[in-house]
């Protein structure tokens, strides 16, 4: 069994209409009008596939393809909901190589042993809601679901994650973590430049990096810039800005390591004033769980050593905790059979984005698949995988569901 390969990039490209931006990209934001038109675009193609369509309590759908015999099911998932300049593959191209997998199975009369069953898991990207991964997060943790009803938009407009499923009608009844799944599959564009560079077809991921986000609030004094001695000011933006220097250094020194700071804001923001408070958070990454804190450890020090210095207050929040996570080697296994068997040459890899899977991965069996990601560029409008790559990717899955739903 093939996939159609016009009708997955047909259905693509349909999807992108959907929030499409002038350059090319998508911006379908979690619980948008865009989003819900895009969830209602999927709901009718799982219906036209026969599924059994359902929705959770945090808008996660499913669409459940029954098999000979009731019990856990084989979960194929991703998101369809993009960052603010998001690209046309993240996320969608992973749900609708799962819907394609259902059209070949549904063409070829197939009757599977287990269910099948696809998913399109809500506020991945969190750039509307936080936390991010939130509606793989509320499977894995059901007792998170009263908390990200709460979680307000992140826009300012006052409106929560409940008040806006309600609205575009994606507020569901089944309750988070109660459908049964025993293994689960992701495939996902690299959004990186790994594959393309060492010119590999597939990316098997064995394990995604642990992610630490911590928010830092730096309380100097405000001060004129032309009248104030530098030896008397208390400048928050300095101690920022050596802050900033400190982790690539950290990042440096540590083996494996990463670190970021993509969001820096200046309060009061003047061109001719002393900054009075800097907000900034860090982004730290690692797929090593002891040199990940290692790291941390050592910022901390080194933003406390820097305040002190210029006598500016600080206040730390941590925002994001999230392990490093080794997926099933038996799905992992699986994968490669496929890969093999396509004739396609793949690589063991480890995932430096945070996906689903790695919050499926404490309720399922679980393991994800890669396809290069031209120039390695995703959360950009200029996101481009090439269409060979992308029908591969969907063949491997195909075959890998194959093999696991007998």
């Amino acid at each position: 069994m093939k996939i159609n390969s016009a009708r997955l990039l047909s259905r693509l490209k349909k999807l992108n209409t959907i929030g499409a931006l002038a350059g090319g990209g998508n911006c379908r934001l979690a619980l948008s009008d865009q989003d819900k038109n895009g969830r209602d675009l999927l709901v009718t193609w799982m219906r036209q596939e026969g599924l059994e369509v359902q929705i959770d309590q945090v808008g996660n759908i499913y669409g459940i393809r029954r098999g000979q015999r009731n019990g856990p099911a084989l979960a194929i998932g991703s998101h369809l909901d993009t960052v603010t300049t998001g690209g046309r593959y993240d996320g969608c191209y992973g749900v609708l190589a799962g819907l394609e997998v259902i059209s070949v199975l549904n063409e070829k009369k197939v009757k599977t042993r287990r269910p099948l069953i696809l998913i399109n898991f809500t506020n991945e990207e969190g750039n509307r809601f936080s936390p991010d991964m939130m509606g793989s997060l509320a499977v894995s943790q059901p007792i998170q679901v009263g908390e990200i009803w709460k979680s307000v938009a992140l826009d300012g407009s006052g409106v929560t994650v409940k008040s806006e499923l309600e609205r575009i009608g994606y507020l569901g009844k089944v309750k988070c973590g109660s459908i049964p799944i025993a293994y689960y599959l992701e495939l996902h564009i690299e959004q990186g430049p790994i594959l393309e560079q060492e010119m590999i077809d597939i990316g098997i991921v064995e394990k995604v990096q642990g992610i630490y986000w911590t928010e830092y609030i730096l309380k100097g004094q405000a001060a004129h810039a032309g009248t104030t001695p530098l030896e008397t000011r208390k400048d928050a933006g300095l101690v920022a800005a050596r802050i900033n220097l400190g982790l690539r250094e950290i990042a440096e020194e540590v083996p494996g390591q990463l670190g970021t700071i993509g969001l820096m804001e200046f309060y009061p923001n003047v061109i001719n004033v002393v900054p009075d408070r800097v907000r900034l958070i860090t982004d730290l990454r690692n797929p090593d769980k002891t040199l990940l804190s290692k790291a941390q450890g050592m910022l901390d020090q080194y933003v406390q050593f820097q305040c002190k210095n210029e006598e500016v207050q600080v206040v730390r929040k941590e925002k994001v905790r999230l392990i490093p996570v080794d997926f099933s080697p038996k799905v992992v296994e699986r994968i490669t059979k496929a890969c093999n068997d396509l004739g396609f040459s793949s690589k063991q890899m480890v995932s430096g984005a945070g996906h689903d899977a790695q919050m499926m991965a404490a309720v399922s069996k679980a393991a994800m698949i890669f396809v290069p990601s031209v120039g390695g560029i995703s959360h950009n409008p200029k996101e481009f995988t090439k269409p060979k790559d992308l029908e591969r990717g969907a063949e491997v899955l195909l075959q890998t569901a194959i093999d696991m739903l007998r």
